[in-house]
């Protein structure tokens, strides 16, 4: 789809239906290219577990995540 800036301003759900349907909007300033709107990534690619993230268990301690982030975060009156 070609959408003017008219189009963003005057027809936006229009715009956000076809995105909803997977198609890349092409942005037009005076008959122009200048931007194209995709629809992001598949949401599986979200929501990927803790334990795949590179950067698990590169640390030396072997002590639970939770622990960790309870240290990390502190109390609600750790600085009293």
């Amino acid at each position: 789809m070609k959408a003017s800036i008219v189009d963003l301003r005057y027809r936006m759900n229009d715009v956000l239906r076809s995105i909803d349907r997977n198609e890349k909007v092409t942005i037009l300033c005076r008959g122009k290219e200048k931007a194209i709107l995709s629809p992001p990534d598949s949401p599986k690619r979200n929501k990927r577990k803790v334990t795949e993230h590179p950067f698990f268990g590169m640390r030396k301690d072997d002590r639970p995540v939770e622990e960790i982030m309870d240290e990390l975060r502190g109390g609600r009156h750790r600085d009293l």
